[in-house]
């Protein structure tokens, strides 16, 4: 709700008290700060060499909502963690803010939402879209909205780009980064995606939606800078889908959830796995990272949970191994986790965003 997502948003006293303090006067030991940042660290977006960047959008999730609750929720446990990262010294250092919410983006998000579970429910009931005017209204004005939602996100994420800012976005459901991608490729001839997922998401305009959380992938691929989409932990998805894949001459590989859990049933190393997959990237890989492609006992309330997935220590190991083969991360998001409430998988996505984090400030060089 707005409500919940003010009450998370910084008042002026503790902002003021915020930018004041010292990094040196931080213990990172100490109690877990409620001051309105992520994690309690002690930077703002001035001083601040990372921005998390929160996205209140799930207006086409098509099973559950609330999603668009989830960077709020993230903010919310974020406080649960410890700073000590075993594998990366002074991870907290690489200078992490977390973006202010804007409250109209849920607002419409919010409004649009109903009218979609509506459109939705109608489609389901196998309601026509050709004999239904005010249907029809719906599905283009979420398609319009939606468009202006992508371009909200690329002038955000270049205005930080262009300050010599590193972004990752967080969402919401996995509609949201569409437009950062392209704030990306403006910025770079070419990178390649590491897609972590339950959901390939190369559906066309899934439900009429043109700019569907399914649609994300379909719609990235018309950027010709994403020169290689790697897709992992994939475990739900229609025949359309695959043919896609074989259709883009290689620029598409997937590691189904099934093939990497039978390789490791046969014998094979997941280090291997791994190793193969980072082979098939370019030097600077963006990670987009739906929650879901986790185990649903880490992420039970996301919006569609299916079995199967990783676990958090592999996933932690794979942005590990990108680091180490000397690839750059440019750019990642973190989508669709948990309503605000859940606590648990608000737990678990912190501890994800912090990794990323972590591991992209790394990669460039920062810590």
């Amino acid at each position: 709700t707005a409500e919940l997502f003010g009450a998370l948003c910084f008042s002026a006293n503790k902002l003021a008290y915020f930018c004041s303090m010292n990094i040196n006067d931080f213990d990172p030991n100490g109690v877990g700060l409620r001051n309105g940042n992520f994690i309690g660290l002690p930077f703002d977006e001035e001083n601040s060499k990372i921005i998390l960047f929160p996205v209140p959008w799930d207006v086409t999730v098509s099973y559950n909502d609330g999603t668009s609750t989830g960077p709020a929720n993230i903010l919310q446990e974020s406080v649960q963690l410890d700073l000590h990262d075993i594998d990366i010294d002074n991870a907290w250092q690489s200078g992490i803010y977390f973006a202010e919410m804007d409250d109209e983006i849920l607002k419409k998000n919010n409004s649009l939402r109903e009218k979609a579970s509506s459109y939705i429910y109608f489609l389901e009931e196998g309601g026509k879209l050709s004999g239904d005017s005010q249907t029809r209204k719906i599905l283009d004005e979420i398609n319009t909205e939606s468009a202006k939602l992508n371009d909200w996100v690329k002038a955000k994420t270049a205005h930080w780009l262009d300050q010599g800012k590193l972004v990752g976005l967080v969402g919401g459901d996995h509609s949201t980064p569409l437009g950062y991608y392209q704030a990306l490729a403006e910025r770079h001839a070419e990178f390649g995606v590491l897609h972590i997922d339950a959901h390939m998401d190369l559906r066309e305009a899934y439900e009429g939606f043109e700019y569907s959380h399914a649609s994300i992938f379909y719609n990235a691929l018309k950027i010709p800078n994403i020169t290689k989409l790697v897709q992992a932990g994939i475990r739900d998805y229609c025949q359309a889908e695959t043919q896609l894949v074989n259709s883009q001459n290689q620029r598409i590989e997937v590691y189904y959830d099934h093939y990497i859990k039978q390789a490791i049933y046969r014998g094979d190393k997941f280090s291997k796995i791994v190793k193969e997959m980072i082979s098939n990237l370019p030097d600077k890989v963006y990670i987009s990272f739906d929650i879901d492609g986790l185990d649903p006992k880490l992420c039970p309330n996301t919006g569609t949970p299916v079995p199967g997935g990783f676990e958090f220590s592999e996933v932690c190991f794979i942005f590990e191994q990108i680091v180490e083969s000397g690839r750059t991360i440019i750019g990642f998001d973190l989508v669709e986790t948990g309503a605000a409430g859940n606590a648990w998988d608000g737990n678990v996505a912190a501890r994800v965003v912090y990794k990323l984090a972590s591991w992209m400030a790394k990669s460039n060089g920062i810590i």
